[in-house]
């Protein structure tokens, strides 16, 4: 099946490609097969089998949200109401939905995650990442982990996320790297730790991302969100995919991660319902090292599947400019998975590329109701996606 889309008036490939203007677009069986400008299209529309004209908007891939929590249950509205009179924010706040989440059940979960995964393919999400952490016993976290993965590629398990009310921290370590990560490790790709003061420290984080490396896991941290901590370093040294929040730096950190593969995520819709400082994406940018944005969709401290929310955070906020806003939210994204391209629009597993639009890619479009893409910053909070497509499949608009 090959379609032919046209009457783009700017395609922004996040590519050596850059931004074409007056481009066209070739769609084969789910993959990307041309992309140029429209006059140099060698598939008529006569040879196509169907031929989509966009009516002069821009089109850029599809947000690749690498760091989500879709799976939980209940409500933290009333912490929200009281950090925004003046509370400090604090990790321990996840035991309020602990038990909503663990008795809510396999029918309910999966009805939320398909509502929140429809709600980011209202905003141009084509590719999630999500985990666990909301159960924080075996049987809720192997649910949690069973859920997701029927609907996202990539789970990671985050059993890690919080000592439990009233358990003891090293028997409740043991129970995430033992029989936890047992249950869970079939159904998950990545394995997380929240190296966080409140949470897990140094030498509790390495236990955790150590167990899940021996289970075949790859490695992601939660890090440096509430002060400098060993999170960075900690996420260097074991050559983790990423490592998320990054709000407080220290050189050193910057400059071990821009030494490294690890991706630094931001997560600026987090940051403002903290009300941490935004993580300095700009500093991260000009030393070198990899950025991802992410939306951290989560039910105390970003409840917000909006990229296009984070994007425009990133440009006006963070100093980023629109290309690396859009890059960090795609194919930055698809670094922190390990699904970026790596070659002929190809991972590095051989399996289409996510977060780019070049040949061999997977067809992920993001088509915005706007001709041109800054207006993703310049008219923030504004609807501005008018169909997402998935490996050439319309799923919104």
């Amino acid at each position: 099946m090959r379609t032919l889309f046209t009457g783009i008036s700017e395609l922004r490939t996040v590519s050596v490609a850059g931004t074409i203007p007056e481009a066209a677009l070739v769609v084969s069986d789910g993959t990307i097969e041309w992309v140029g400008a429209a006059h140099d299209c060698p598939v008529a529309a006569d040879a196509a089998d169907s031929v989509v004209d966009l009516g002069g908007r821009a089109v850029l891939p599809g947000w690749v949200d690498s760091h989500t929590h879709m799976v939980f249950d209940g409500d933290r509205g009333a912490e929200f109401e009281a950090r925004m009179a003046g509370q400090d924010y604090a990790a321990g706040g996840i035991a309020v939905t602990m038990e909503a989440t663990r008795s809510a059940g396999r029918e309910r979960l999966e009805a939320l995650v398909r509502e929140r995964i429809a709600a980011g393919h209202a905003g141009g999400t084509t590719t999630f990442e999500t985990k666990t952490g909301y159960g924080l016993n075996t049987e809720s976290e192997l649910l949690a982990a069973e859920v997701a993965a029927q609907y996202v590629d990539d789970v990671t398990f985050l059993g890690a996320h919080l000592v439990p009310p009233g358990a003891d921290a090293e028997a409740y370590l043991a129970e995430v790297v033992g029989p936890m990560l047992d249950a869970v490790a079939a159904h998950a790709q990545w394995i997380d730790v929240f190296c966080e003061r409140g949470a897990f420290d140094q030498q509790q984080s390495r236990r955790v991302l150590e167990a899940g490396r021996e289970a075949g896991l790859g490695l992601r941290v939660h890090g440096n969100q509430l002060g400098q901590g060993p999170g960075v370093a900690l996420a260097v040294e074991l050559g983790a995919a990423s490592v998320d929040h990054v709000n407080y730096l220290s050189d050193a950190d910057i400059a071990a991660l821009a030494g490294s593969d690890t991706v630094a995520t931001l997560l600026p819709a987090c940051d403002l319902s903290t009300r941490q400082p935004l993580a300095p994406g700009r500093q991260l940018l000009d030393a070198g090292a990899t950025v991802a944005i992410a939306s951290n969709l989560n039910p105390g401290t970003s409840y917000t599947s909006s990229m296009n929310f984070c994007v425009a955070t990133a440009v006006l906020q963070q100093h980023l400019t629109l290309d690396e806003a859009i890059a960090a939210a795609t194919t930055g994204g698809a670094k922190a998975l390990r699904r970026h391209d790596a070659g002929d629009g190809r991972d590095p597993q051989g399996r289409p590329a996510k977060g780019t639009l070049v040949a061999g890619a997977s067809a992920d479009l993001h088509v915005l109701d706007t001709a041109n893409a800054i207006d993703l910053a310049y008219r923030p909070g504004m609807p501005l996606t008018y169909q997402t497509y998935v490996a050439g499949k319309r799923v919104y608009g």
